[in-house]
């Protein structure tokens, strides 16, 4: 393989000017810097990207940890966060947690292993110990950790308050609201607490089912909603944390014989693009995962560069109203 001194010698300039050029330091005139480029080219040259980080003191690449990326809102924000990483010259490392605390652990070792610049935590694991003893920058995603790590969120409660408060004035009697195990310290948890605060200053009768920790299980999802529903056959509006949510809980109204939106009206949350894919498209709270995302890296940069940051970044929701209200 071509070395560093192969590409000197044949653009006819010294090794530290080829150095100079590969990590952008210092004045170096665009006749020379095409040279260099050309013989790099010629000689099919790779430069060593660890040696080049360890003299830059940056790798220019961010760890994402995500509990699977095969759940369309972590889909979705894997791609966001690439994107936006990418346009500022940064790559991503992506990490899929599985919800497993261990594997989770040795990601984050992996990472510094690799001289990440930083981490994008969206994991729902209950170990947080790990990233509160990292020495590199690290933002979590709709979680909250330790005062002195920013995180991202939406406003939760206040997307949760939309979504009863439509249920409501759509005529629901009856409410239910599906999330995740609230023994998790999630800041979604604040979606539940809108619901109950709602339902209760209405005095309208309402139910909580609760997830398992696995909480991406969609066959698990529709036990509970056809336990829930056969149980209380009166229930006719249903609150869910997830689009995917929504749509086991349409697949179950269909098994129970309801109509939606005539029997059962149905609001998910994240709005992501399968949400107006179906049929009855969903009505969702959208949470804005583009702008989440380019600001989860952006605090990341500037946390590597030594900038203070804000550790509460809280973006508003909206809700958007479709077909199955």
């Amino acid at each position: 393989m071509p070395t560093i001194r192969d590409v000197a010698e044949k653009a006819g300039v010294s090794v530290t000017t080829v150095s100079r050029v590969l990590n952008n330091r210092g004045y170096i005139s665009e006749a020379t810097r095409k040279k260099v480029y050309k013989a790099m080219e010629e000689l099919d040259y790779q430069p060593n990207e660890v040696a080049r980080s360890l003299f830059r003191k940056r790798s220019n690449i961010i760890g994402l940890i995500v509990p699977t990326v095969a759940h369309p809102f972590f889909a979705e924000l894997t791609a966001y966060v690439e994107t936006y990483a990418y346009a500022r010259g940064y790559k991503v490392l992506i990490c899929n947690s599985q919800l497993d605390a261990s594997k989770e652990q040795e990601y984050v070792g992996m990472l510094r292993r690799n001289q990440v610049d930083g981490i994008i935590m969206a994991s729902h694991t209950l170990e947080v110990e790990e990233y509160k003893k990292l020495n590199l920058p690290v933002v979590t995603f709709e979680r909250f950790i330790s005062n002195r790590i920013p995180y991202v969120t939406s406003d939760n409660y206040q997307g949760g308050k939309l979504a009863v408060e439509l249920l409501l004035e759509r005529g629901c009697k009856m409410i239910a609201h599906m999330c995740g195990s609230l023994h998790l310290d999630m800041l979604a948890n604040q979606r539940h607490r809108a619901f109950m605060d709602v339902a209760e200053a209405r005095n309208v009768p309402f139910f909580t089912v609760e997830t398992d920790i696995n909480v991406f299980e969609v066959d698990k999802y529709e036990q509970l909603l056809t336990e829930l529903l056969t149980q209380h056959p009166d229930i006719d509006g249903l609150f869910l944390n997830s689009d995917i949510m929504a749509i086991a809980a349409m697949k179950v109204c269909r098994k129970l014989g309801k109509r939606i939106p005539e029997d059962m009206k149905i609001i998910g949350y994240d709005d992501v693009s399968i949400a107006s894919l179906v049929s009855p498209q969903i009505t969702s709270v959208r949470q804005p995962l583009a702008e989440m995302s380019e600001l989860s890296v952006r605090l990341i940069e500037d946390l590597v560069e030594g900038k203070t940051v804000e550790v509460e970044n809280c973006l508003p929701v909206e809700l958007v109203e479709r077909e199955t209200t």
